[in-house]
């Protein structure tokens, strides 16, 4: 969870999605989702196996954007589902109980019930303003604290967050922020990587 990977293709300028996922593992992250609102389910699933070969080469999970059958087709370690995606229980069926589930949550009753339905971890956000998904409702500093008071399971920070603005969430609890254009819109991702894994172990760890 420490620095977790969200993809984003407006950003690519040109370069393959799975050289700057490599780039961005061997920077430091830790965690990879594969992100794809307007791709084809062929393409997608030939992307997501291309991205899993980088990910499984350097022992990364890697995880898809809402998309339950890529996920079951191309062998992933799991899903990330939002709140208007399928329920827990659906993903759990289809995927088998070894694979990780993630869910977006924006308020302690919401983070609650994705424990309680057997989610693996939470992405909680947004927590700054984004540019990548701009009807984001801002999720405070209290709320992230309350989030992290109600459940025992991991919490990953979203939204807006580069490595100016990380170290605000010092003191939250969470236990890593996920990163989109601060890693993948940057010339060097490799070097954004390792700039922003270090801002995030100072955020985790103190």
């Amino acid at each position: 969870m420490l620095l977790y990977a969200v993809t984003d293709r407006a950003w690519l300028r040109g370069r393959a999605l799975p050289a700057l996922v490599e780039d961005a593992v061997r920077g430091g992250a830790t965690f990879v989702q594969l992100r794809e609102k307007e791709m084809e389910f062929a393409a997608f699933l030939d992307e997501a196996r291309r991205i899993k070969a980088v990910t499984d080469r350097y022992h990364v999970p890697f995880v898809i954007n809402d998309d339950i059958e890529v996920a079951r087709a191309c062998n992933a370690d799991g899903v990330h589902i939002g709140q208007d995606d399928a329920a827990v229980s659906e993903a759990r069926r289809i995927l088998g109980p070894d694979k990780i589930i993630g869910v977006s949550a924006h308020t302690v009753d919401e983070a609650r019930a994705a424990e309680q339905a057997g989610a693996d971890y939470l992405g909680v956000g947004a927590v700054f303003s984004t540019s990548t998904k701009l009807d984001a409702d801002i999720v405070t500093l209290q709320t992230l604290r309350g989030i992290r008071a109600a459940v025992s399971i991991p919490i990953v920070a979203i939204g807006g967050i580069n490595v100016e603005n990380m170290l605000q969430l010092k003191g939250s609890g969470i236990d890593g922020a996920a990163v989109v254009s601060a890693l993948f819109a940057q010339q060097d991702v490799y070097a954004a990587a390792k700039r922003l894994y270090a801002t995030s172990k100072e955020l985790v760890f103190g």
